[in-house]
Parts: structure tokens; C-alpha cells; sequence
């Protein structure tokens, strides 16, 4: 279990890591390529990472202030040096999403050791057309492109960028170590669907911190394979809030704002054997959280389109889960749901110091518990089930 320090420690080597690069790095200017804004910058920006790539020493790619269109690009490593990608301006995407395959990203970095990625510059995944597609029976939204793809990226950061109304999830992670993400601003509205803002999978030592993400689904979302994620400092809202079902997960100091789920922990019907363990969520605020949901849920029936046999228990087996200091505004009389397992039931679920209020028509705030009989701790409000 990674310890505060160890925390610390790796957000702090991270931006040492970006300070000595740019320092010392040489610049790759797209303009020397050619590109010029209001034009497409796809092969003048392939040209500028070939080389910056081929750097025996550390090296920066500048895009800088205008607006640039961009239809698809991949920028693959390994590179010889420390590089730095500085986006100043913003990046267009086209608003026709055809030509993907499944699972693609408009922007993909791949296999890159020591990667920064800053400037303050913007995505814009132009997605608002491809929004409200009916995913269940066409699967339509896994052909639409991801904004950023990171796939495979190793001991690097991502600050201070902007990813704008993507057309499916904003930001993919895949296969990462040691990967922070700070200062990341994610936007699109309530209504967009399927664009989870960060979504980690089969990754290791990540951490997200100081960020916005405002988006129509999970602001963060977990997913097998991933272990000692850590969440700080986030504010989510609107969207469906933060789904864990994974190993080694903190999240604390954060801030959820309006949306359809606050801390939500879920797992299959009828899926496969698994684990999910050793999460703990603590001092979060939430602001009318739950509007479609709870703002404290453990959901081992999560069924949607009814793609799956809801007659079979879930077979992952959930344990050691810690909820403290929560407090704020519920949105839904029901502010803690934990159903668990019938064939596994959670086990060590330690709940304390949890204020939640709710003044709506629903009648008096209260929780549910299936499966389940956490560990109680002081008073918290509602009063918790246990059993």
C-alpha cells in the first residue's frame, strides 16, 4: 500500500523530472514544419516528433497560440530523451467521427518513457454532433474516437491542458506507470454521452491531482488490473462521479458537484472471479449529489441494457473499503446504498464520520445495506444499516 510520503514523493519527481527537460530541452517548432494556424497541422506535427524523437537529448514540440485543425495523429516513442509536447494554441478535431475503429484515440501517445505534456493549450474534440447515439443496440459510441489516448506511458506528467468536448472518453490510460496528472481541466456538458473524463486501466502508480473535470459520465473510472491510484484534489461535477472496482485506490480532498453518483463502487452480474480491495475515499464534499444515483454506492448488480444474467450474483469479491469524512447535500433520500454480493459478501467495509442532508420530497434520509455489515464508527447521518 503506498504510504503519503511515497505520494508525495512521486508527484514531486514528476515535476522535477518536466522542470529539468524543459530547461535544457531543444525546441521542435511546428511552424519551422510549416504548419500555420487555421490550417492542418497533421504533417508538419508528424515531422516536428520524428525529430524531437530521434533527439539524443532532451527536446520540446512547440505548437503554439492559433487554432490548428487536426483529423488523427499517433505519437510513438520509444524516444532517446527526456521530450516535452508544449500545446500553447488548440487543436481541432474534424466533426465527422468516421474512420475510427473501436476503442481508437484522436490523439495517441504510445510507448514513451519521460513524456510531458503542458502548454495550457486545449483538445477540442468538437464532439457536441456525435452526442446521443443509442450505444446499447448499435454500439455506435465505441467507434467514436477518445480525445487522448496514453498507452503504455511510463514516469511522466500531464499538466495544465484542457480537453474539450470529446466525442468519447476524454482521456484513456492503458498500461501506465508512474503517470501524474495535474492541472488537468476536462469539459463538456451533463448531456454528453459515454465521455468519462479519465479512464484508467491495467495501470500502476497514478495519480491525479489539482484537476476539473466536468463531463456527461464517470468523472473518473477504474477499471481491472489497475492498482495504487490516487485521487486528490478534484472537483467532478456534472457527471456520474468516481467508479472503483480495483486494487490499492485513494481518493481524498475532493469535491462532487451535481452529479448522478457520488463514490460508486461496481461490478457485473454473472462476471467473472475478481477482486476489488484496499479502496478508501476520504474528506470529500458533496454538493446535491445523486440526481440518477447515491451518493455512497456499492452496486455488485450493475446491469446496463440488460447486456448480462442478473439471476447469477457477481463473483468479485469486495473488501477492505474505508468511507470517512464525508459530508454535503444528498439529492435522493437514499444517500447510502451498499448491495453487496449474495454469493460475496463485502467484507471490512469501515463507514465514519459521514454527514449527509437531504430536504427533499423523498422522505427522511436513510441507507440500504444487502450482504453486507459494515464497521460503524461515531454517528453518521443517515443512520447506517447493518446488515
Amino acid at each position: 500500500m503506498a504510504t503519503k510520503s511515497t505520494i508525495i514523493i512521486a508527484v514531486l519527481f514528476s515535476l522535477l523530472l518536466a522542470f529539468i527537460v524543459e530547461g535544457e530541452a531543444k525546441d521542435f517548432d511546428v511552424r519551422t514544419y510549416g504548419a500555420r494556424p487555421n490550417g492542418d497541422i497533421g504533417q508538419a506535427l508528424a515531422k516536428a516528433w520524428k525529430d524531437a524523437c530521434a533527439s539524443p537529448t532532451p527536446s520540446k514540440v512547440v505548437i503554439p497560440s492559433g487554432i490548428y485543425n487536426l483529423k488523427v495523429a499517433k505519437f510513438e516513442g520509444p524516444c532517446k530523451a527526456p521530450i516535452v509536447f508544449q500545446l500553447q494554441g488548440t487543436l481541432k478535431a474534424q466533426t465527422n467521427p468516421s474512420g475510427f475503429n473501436e476503442g481508437e484515440g484522436w490523439i495517441t501517445f504510445l510507448r514513451i518513457d519521460k513524456l510531458t505534456l503542458t502548454g495550457g493549450g486545449t483538445f477540442d474534440g468538437q464532439g457536441k454532433n456525435t452526442w446521443g447515439k443509442q450505444c446499447s443496440s448499435t454500439k455506435y459510441c465505441n467507434k467514436l474516437p477518445m480525445n487522448i489516448r496514453f498507452d503504455f506511458i511510463t514516469n511522466s506528467l500531464v499538466e495544465n491542458i484542457v480537453s474539450l468536448d470529446s466525442k468519447q472518453f476524454h482521456i484513456n490510460v492503458l498500461g501506465g506507470e508512474h503517470l501524474t496528472f495535474s492541472s488537468v481541466k476536462i469539459i463538456a456538458p451533463g448531456t454528453s454521452a459515454n465521455t468519462d473524463g479519465i479512464h484508467i486501466g491495467r495501470s500502476t502508480s497514478i495519480n491525479i491531482t489539482d484537476s476539473f473535470i466536468q463531463t456527461g459520465d464517470d468523472c473518473i473510472s477504474i477499471g481491472d488490473g489497475s492498482r495504487q491510484i490516487t485521487i486528490t484534489k478534484v472537483t467532478c461535477g456534472p457527471g456520474h462521479g468516481i467508479k472503483e472496482p480495483v486494487q490499492g485506490v485513494f481518493v481524498r480532498n475532493c469535491t462532487l458537484k451535481n452529479t448522478m453518483n457520488g463514490i460508486r463502487i461496481k461490478t457485473w452480474p454473472d462476471s467473472y472471479n475478481g477482486v476489488a480491495s484496499d479502496m478508501h475515499f476520504e474528506d470529500i464534499i458533496m454538493e446535491n449529489v445523486g440526481c440518477a444515483g447515491n451518493p455512497i454506492v456499492i452496486d455488485q448488480a450493475y446491469c446496463p441494457w440488460n447486456q448480462c444474467n442478473a439471476q447469477v450474483p457477481s463473483k468479485v469479491r469486495i473488501s477492505n473499503l474505508s468511507f470517512k469524512k464525508i459530508r454535503g447535500s444528498s439529492a435522493t433520500a437514499v444517500a447510502v446504498k451498499l448491495a453487496c454480493s449474495k454469493s460475496f459478501p463485502c467484507q471490512n467495509v469501515q463507514i465514519s464520520d459521514i454527514n449527509l442532508t437531504y430536504t427533499g420530497k423523498e422522505g427522511p434520509i436513510k441507507s440500504q445495506c444487502q450482504n453486507v455489515k459494515p464497521t460503524i464508527l461515531g454517528q453518521p447521518h443517515p443512520a447506517l444499516c447493518t446488515a
